[in-house]
């Protein structure tokens, strides 16, 4: 198993209230499955996709990744883990627009210490598997809606990581688009058995995926 989460609770604190965000959490998701997170604004989605994503912490309870307790690591181990394990993938795609497709994609080898030529060859295999092998001098503004999503995901998954977190993924492309990015993820997940939790409202497409998991009010309500 990729992610067990056991018994987890988040609290905010606003002032002298303590605002529950997530109550009593209890979900598996395995090392090769493609898995949707759904439920309206405010359900607590974004705030367990920073607790998987090592960006925030747990109030109580356990997040094991690979077997290994998070709560256990220091802030120089999350941010290995967090570079090395969890690609992420954006609906604003989060590309720097001064760099090329290939550029962008070579950042995350950068921060992993990987050498000049090593980050070239990877990047060019990551943009090779999502279909823009001739687009990768481009820069962002350069590419369409859908292919500046393939860049992000070929960065995501440059370093070969286990899990690949994808926050409302297709809310800024058209149906079109959309249906061949999750396609794509799903190709992917195929291929490399990486597993990939997606967030989205769009019930077709997350009807694409192996497994969803509903959320309201903090809670899970099925699918776990």
């Amino acid at each position: 198993m990729l992610i067990e989460i056991k018994d987890l609770y988040k609290n905010y604190v606003m002032g002298e209230l303590e605002v529950p965000a997530l109550m009593d959490i209890n979900v598996q998701i395995a090392k090769n499955e493609y898995v949707a997170i759904m439920g309206p604004s405010g359900s607590g989605k974004s705030t367990l996709m920073n607790i998987l994503g090592c960006l925030d912490t747990p109030t109580s309870g356990q997040y094991l990744f690979n077997g290994v307790d998070v709560s256990q690591l220091d802030d120089d181990a999350l941010s290995a883990m967090r570079n090395r394990e969890i690609g992420f993938i954006f609906q604003n795609f989060n590309l720097l627009p001064k760099l090329t497709a290939l550029q962008n994609v070579e950042l995350p080898l950068i921060y992993a210490g990987a050498s000049k030529q090593e980050r070239h060859e990877r990047a060019v295999q990551a943009l090779q598997k999502v279909s823009l092998a001739d687009r990768m001098s481009h820069k962002p503004t350069e590419l369409s809606g859908g292919q500046r999503q393939r860049v992000a995901i070929a960065r995501a998954l440059v370093n070969e990581p286990r899990l690949v977190l994808a926050d409302e993924p297709t809310g800024n492309l058209d149906h079109k688009s959309a249906t061949a990015i999750y396609e794509l993820m799903c190709q992917l997940n195929r291929e490399l058995g990486t597993a990939f939790v997606v967030v989205t409202h769009d019930r077709e497409l997350a009807g694409k995926l192996h497994r969803q998991v509903h959320m309201v009010d903090g809670a899970l309500v099925g699918g776990e």
